[in-house]
């Protein structure tokens, strides 16, 4: 299987994402956007991921890429493919597929629960997942559910932290792939979003139990086992 990720900034890669797919023999390209990377033809991949960042969706002054970016998702929706978005990556596909990404008007930053949308515990997907998870955040920003989505699950802070469409588009509000080096340079980049608000934790709390990586990314293997699966028949 040949997967594609777009990278936003280089200290949000794919983590655990890369461990998987190195394990199973699969080809793992990417298109790092703030470098200037060209985006891959059609033909070029399978299943497509979009990664995280910083930026706001709505930031295209300042990253004139998100233009050519959000055309692209389209272009992926329309082909069929599998797409997994992440964090950013989810507010840019529930916005290609027409959905509204605003502020929350608060941050996110840490570990705490989500609780499975009861139809998303029910289906072939929600079946293989916890029905309370605890999950790495880091965002300020949420969705509108587009149209035909089914929510994935919500956290006391945000409503929407994911959503399934057509069986084979995913956004998650939340981080699955995160490592502790993942998580390191994420801290070091981007200390400044620790804020001392309600929903935000600290450093030290952030990096305080190693279990909680593994335990995310064992989830983040059964997603990417349904998209594999799916490209299987």
């Amino acid at each position: 299987m040949h997967i594609h990720y777009l990278q936003h900034v280089p200290f949000e890669g794919p983590g655990s994402i890369e461990t998987w797919a190195i394990t199973h023999g699969h080809h793992l390209g990417q298109t790092r956007l703030y470098a200037g990377d060209p985006l891959p033809s059609l033909e070029q991949f399978d299943v497509l991921i979009i990664m995280g960042g910083p930026m706001s969706i709505h930031d295209e002054v300042d990253y004139p890429w998100l233009k050519a970016e959000r055309w692209f998702i389209r272009q992926v929706i329309e082909s069929g493919k599998p797409i997994l978005g992440i964090c950013l990556g989810a507010q840019l596909l529930a916005d290609a597929l027409g959905a509204r990404v605003y502020p929350m008007g608060f941050r996110e930053i840490g570990w705490f629960p989500i609780t499975l949308d009861s139809s998303f515990a029910d289906s072939n997907l929600g079946q293989r997942f916890p029905e309370q998870i605890e999950v790495f955040h880091w965002h300020g920003e949420t969705f509108d559910l587009p149209d035909g989505a089914q929510r994935i699950a919500s956290s006391t802070a945000c409503e929407n932290q994911g959503f399934i469409c057509q069986d084979r588009l995913v956004g998650l509000q939340f981080h699955l792939e995160s490592t502790r080096f993942t998580t390191e340079a994420l801290l070091e980049n981007a200390a400044d979003e620790l804020d001392g608000s309600e929903w935000v934790q600290d450093a030290e709390q952030i990096l305080a139990d190693e279990r909680r990586f593994i335990e995310i990314n064992r989830l983040m293997q059964i997603m990417l086992q349904c998209l594999e699966e799916r490209e299987k028949g």
